[in-house]
């Protein structure tokens, strides 16, 4: 295996790595909504992200675009949940459904 050959495989799974582990966390705000995430957290991680997604096109290296990307996509779909599970459930606490602390 060349370094070429190499750099490529150890970058498509570092990629992977990094981006699959924050699909736990969309699990967890799913089902216990957003509170410990702030958005200041998110909008870093989101522009750092996509100063990552920069680099690799200037690059072209299409592992770090690949990652960078579908991380980007990650991070827009966990802000989303957790504007929307704040919503949900401050709609519940108002409809009485659970307390405004669970």
């Amino acid at each position: 295996m060349n370094a070429e050959h190499l750099s490529a495989v150890l970058g498509t799974m570092a990629g992977f790595c990094t981006t699959a582990a924050f699909v736990p966390q969309l699990v967890k705000i799913w089902r216990q909504g957003g509170r410990d995430l702030s958005y200041g957290m998110l909008s870093l991680y989101l522009v750092g992200v996509l100063l990552w997604f920069w680099y690799g096109l200037l690059l072209h290296a299409q592992a770090v675009v690949l990652a960078n990307l579908v991380t980007a996509i990650l991070i827009a779909i966990a802000t989303g949940l957790k504007a929307w599970t704040a919503k949900r459930d401050f709609g519940k606490a108002v409809m009485g459904e659970v307390g405004v602390g669970d």
